[in-house]
């Protein structure tokens, strides 16, 4: 696959190809759901293979710690919740996500530790420097190479979720602003690059410009 200028090519060969971590983050309904669907599409059409997971998630041990997470009836502290998350976490990287980079593939997770960070030290409760530190050592130290984040004001975000709220979305939408406020502020952190992406435009709009970021980042 050769280099080319056009803004949809990728400068990949067989001789640089290397795996990947790309993670897509942001508040609860800014559409990274949709967003990385259209993600791992561009990149199969340039011929690379690509590994869908998510965080929490992803395994078997993932989805049992996901639905305790997200199960808005169960009351936890902040610190515990952080724990749950990174559990779930290194059960991904070791058994997904690591094996995977080995392989040459791309990885493509909806969240990382990026999220774990924001949302439980939002309150004050858990200092994000002591998330990072933990989630740095839960993950076995693996940064993602890009991290899309994904933004927009929270009231737009409520305005767009469908269903009913889980834990995170019932703290309403000053909680949500908060943890957008985060996010910004933390995504520095992350390790690699980061790329932030206006949510609130149209869906093809939010596609072209989350395509455009990672081309001009992969090159």
């Amino acid at each position: 696959m050769k280099e080319e200028s056009s803004g949809n090519s990728l400068p990949i060969s067989k001789e640089n190809r290397r795996g990947r971590l790309v993670t897509l983050d942001g508040i609860d309904g800014v559409g990274k759901s949709t967003q990385i669907e259209q993600l791992a599409t561009f990149l199969r059409s340039h011929g690379l293979n690509v590994i869908l997971t998510r965080d929490p998630g992803g395994t078997p041990v993932g989805a049992r710690l996901r639905e305790i997470l997200l199960d808005s009836e169960l009351a936890m502290h902040r610190r515990s919740e952080a724990m749950l998350f990174m559990a779930s976490r290194s059960e991904m990287v070791e058994t997904i996500i690591r094996p995977a980079l080995q392989r040459g593939d791309f990885v493509i997770s909806d969240r990382y530790l990026l999220s774990n960070v924001v949302y439980q030290s939002v309150g004050g409760e858990v200092p994000p420097e002591e998330l990072w530190q933990v989630g740095r050592w839960a993950a076995g130290g693996l940064d993602p190479d890009l991290t899309l984040l994904f933004d927009m004001p929270a009231e737009e975000s409520i305005r767009r979720m469908k269903g009913p709220a889980d834990r995170m979305e019932s703290r309403g939408v000053e909680y949500l602003e908060s943890v957008r406020q985060a996010y910004r502020r933390e995504v520095r952190n992350a390790g690699g690059q980061f790329k932030i992406i206006d949510a609130a435009a149209s869906e093809s709009a939010v596609t072209a410009a989350m395509i455009e970021a990672f081309s001009d980042w992969l090159r």
